[in-house]
């Protein structure tokens, strides 16, 4: 499988939905305000989407926490959205923690900050099994 185009079309529209998003609203709101926005245009667009869907965590068998990703798009890709200045590596990392943590694959960083950032990523499920904690299934 060629994981650099896994579910590139959705990608690639769901891109331009947080485009349409950071266009119309601009800089300047809490991440919740932009959450919701891109929610309601990606449901207006004919996805299928869950905001803050709760998700365990597990180590070896135990459950260790929690985590709620901020929207779910068609159960295969997880959209974490920041409104920082900038994205900085430990934003990277919640995300392929994220990841990791679900059979989900494919993940969005979409930063609604001065300037729009995106940042998509992959963690396929074969390099998941090789991982002590237990992955959710979603």
């Amino acid at each position: 499988m060629d994981t650099d185009y896994l579910y590139k079309e959705k990608t690639e529209r769901i891109i331009a939905a947080f485009y349409e998003v950071y266009n119309a609203l601009g800089y300047g709101f809490l991440e919740k305000v932009y959450q919701n926005a891109l929610y309601q245009e990606l449901r207006r667009r004919g996805f299928q989407c869950e905001p803050q869907r709760h998700i365990e965590v597990y180590f070896k068998g135990h459950k260790v926490g929690d985590y709620f990703p901020d929207i779910i798009v068609d159960d295969c890709i997880i959209l974490e959205l920041k409104a920082v200045e900038t994205l900085c590596p430990e934003h990277e990392t919640q995300l392929i923690n994220y990841l990791k943590s679900t059979n989900i694959e494919v993940g969005l960083l979409l930063n609604f900050g001065m300037r729009p950032q995106v940042y998509r990523r992959i963690f396929t499920n074969d390099r998941k099994t090789n991982l002590c904690s237990s992955a959710t299934s979603v």
